[in-house]
């Protein structure tokens, strides 16, 4: 089984931005949300892409991911199946030290969040936090994509 290994952050400025090496506009949707089995379906530099996520361990740091690539017409078509509400973001890829920060900047009724993500090999590898990085968020399902797309961060208090 592939296994997703990460810790979440929220941002505490934009300077991720002149430390970027690329960023993409992303656009995603859920067939199914469900807390621990979400199916998605994701648009990112005209390819498409369907996710299935299980259930994160105790932690919140790993769980179960597969992901394929579709065509783009697919994707597209499979969008129209997905639950109401959508994520748009921009992803911005960061180095630092031996890792590969993602930095999500959301837009729409998630507009004003930004958090960053890293993947790691194992639980618990040492990790160079960037100055931007600010508290750690991971765990809080709040801030799952699959959450935000039905309790957006606009409605937040």
């Amino acid at each position: 089984m592939a296994q997703e290994i990460e810790r979440k952050f929220l941002v505490k400025d934009d300077s991720y931005r002149q430390s970027a090496f690329s960023s993409s506009r992303i656009r995603q949707g859920y067939i199914c949300s469900a807390r621990g089995r979400t199916v998605r379906v994701r648009i990112r530099d005209g390819k498409g892409y369907l996710t299935i996520k299980g259930p994160s361990n105790a932690t919140g740091t790993s769980r179960y991911e597969w992901e394929k690539e579709l065509p783009l017409a697919e994707a597209e078509e499979l969008m129209s199946l997905c639950e109401p509400g959508r994520i748009d973001k921009t992803r911005y890829l960061v180095h630092c030290s031996f890792h590969v920060w993602e930095v999500d900047e959301f837009y729409g009724e998630n507009q004003g969040l930004v958090v960053a993500e890293v993947e790691l090999a194992e639980e618990g590898e040492a990790l160079s936090l960037p100055s931007f990085i600010g508290e750690e968020v991971t765990g809080q399902v709040k801030y799952y994509n699959s959450f935000l797309m039905k309790e957006p961060y606009c409605t937040w208090k």
